[in-house]
């Protein structure tokens, strides 16, 4: 059986629990606690030496980052639909898993990540960032239901919960209509699981 080391609050982690979840994939959860520094252990470290998580075991195979979870578990569970095999379909996917961990990673997560874990970052510069990557988002989803194909990806689940979180680092998101329905339509698909700070 698969074994997801995972923080409840971690929206990187959040991303793997959703997609496990939507998959219908057994899994054991090894709770990891960010303040008590688990994922800094050597234990930990000798599993990921960059000492973050999630991290996935599934036999012999361990993957760490969010997002090569993703690509992993939908390419071996998800068949086409949640990444598909063609050239165009994979690289449309990939423009918005890089964009989460650029960002959207270095806008609204890092704004919550400062007041939720005291994270050394400037806020304001995150904000503004969080602002404008939120702004990038609602547009393209003014015009598109999903946001690399005419249906929900693992581009989706990559950049829904630290959008779906911004609030939690004193961005609003009164201002994105299109972003806000977007979120409904995660939430609303099967399988879906929430976290602290989100709807659902």
């Amino acid at each position: 059986m698969m074994k997801l080391y995972d923080a409840a609050l971690s929206g990187n982690c959040h991303k793997v629990r959703l997609l496990l979840s939507m998959l219908k994939l057994e899994h054991e959860v090894v709770a990891m606690s960010l303040p008590d520094l688990d994922h800094k252990t050597p234990e930990h470290l000798a599993r990921n030496p960059l000492g973050t998580l999630p991290v996935l075991e599934d036999g012999d195979i361990t993957i760490y980052d969010s997002q090569a979870i993703l690509v992993y578990l939908a390419r071996k569970h998800g068949g086409e639909d949640w990444l598909p095999g063609d050239a165009a379909g994979q690289a449309l996917v990939q423009q918005w898993l890089s964009y989460a961990v650029n960002e959207i990673w270095n806008g609204p997560a890092l704004a919550r990540a400062f007041l939720l874990f005291n994270r050394d970052v400037d806020l304001a510069r995150c904000q503004a960032a969080g602002q404008s990557a939120l702004a990038h988002l609602d547009a393209r989803l003014s015009a598109h239901d999903w946001l690399a194909l005419d249906r929900p990806t693992i581009a989706d689940i990559a950049c829904y919960p630290y959008s779906a979180l911004a609030e939690a680092g004193e961005i609003s998101l009164a201002p994105y209509q299109a972003l806000n329905a977007w979120f409904k339509r995660i939430e609303a698909l099967p399988g879906y699981v929430s976290m602290p700070g989100l709807g659902g």
